[in-house]
């Protein structure tokens, strides 16, 4: 298994951005099941501050998730779709928790980000990562100069965070080719070089890995399904496992 983090990295908070479309829940939820299964030392979190999109958050992914041995950090009961104030003292402590390794997956765009805002004297280069998840196939993301303003974006909604690196995860749902994959790869590589950031890793649905793209990959499983694709009286997790697709 490739390892996305080296396990003596002094990082513990790995935070992930991107536009709306990009698949960072996708995203953010296979990478903490990927530290699970690659043997973390620390334990883990995943916490879920995705207040924008109603419909792919990575609490409807607590099952596996806990089964894997991932805590999962969001509001509970009643207040399992409420707003920021709830989880902040929660999401504060995750930054600062050594022992932990936490997957903090933050809304798309820069009114997402602006939840980070109140976190922003917590930030700290050194310990939090701070990825922006490029999906070169939507709108206005297409080009490096795209993606670049997407990422200021972002950054000045988040106020204090500067994205320290990116993850590429260009796809078209069931369109999605390896040749799609290797393109948005050189994208994201074209604003690696324009920022001086690092491309950390690529990630992919089982089935379309690209052959020797020079990377870390995280295949993925589809974990987030809409609402109108659950079985209905169903299990929502039981729809998801074992379903490919992006």
């Amino acid at each position: 298994m490739t390892r996305i983090l080296d396990p003596d990295s002094p990082i513990h908070s790995l935070v992930l951005v991107g536009d709306y479309g990009s698949g960072k829940t996708e995203v953010s939820v296979n990478l903490a099941l990927h530290l699970a299964a690659a043997g973390s030392r620390r334990a883990l979190a995943i916490a879920d501050l995705d207040l924008v999109n109603p419909y792919f958050r990575c609490r409807e992914a607590r099952e596996p998730l806990e089964r894997a041995g991932v805590r999962v950090v969001s509001p509970e009961g009643g207040h399992a779709f409420a707003d920021l104030p709830i989880l902040l003292p929660q999401v504060k402590g995750l930054l600062q928790d050594r022992e932990t390794l936490s997957v903090l997956d933050v809304g798309g765009d820069e009114a997402g980000s602006r939840v980070l805002a109140g976190l922003a004297p917590a930030f700290d280069p050194a310990r939090h990562a701070f990825w922006f998840v490029v999906n070169g196939r939507r709108p206005f993301c297409d080009t490096a100069d795209g993606v670049v303003r997407a990422i200021r974006r972002v950054e000045q909604g988040a106020r204090g965070w500067r994205v320290s690196g990116l993850v590429s995860n260009t796809h078209l749902m069931e369109e999605s080719t390896p040749e799609m994959i290797l393109e948005g790869i050189a994208l994201s590589r074209a604003v690696a070089r324009e920022l001086g950031v690092e491309l950390v890793f690529a990630a992919v649905m089982e089935g379309l890995e690209p052959e020797s793209p020079d990377l870390p990959l995280l295949v993925m499983k589809r974990m987030m399904v809409p609402p109108w694709e659950r079985r209905p009286g169903g299990d929502a997790s039981a729809a998801r496992l074992g379903v490919t697709g992006s």
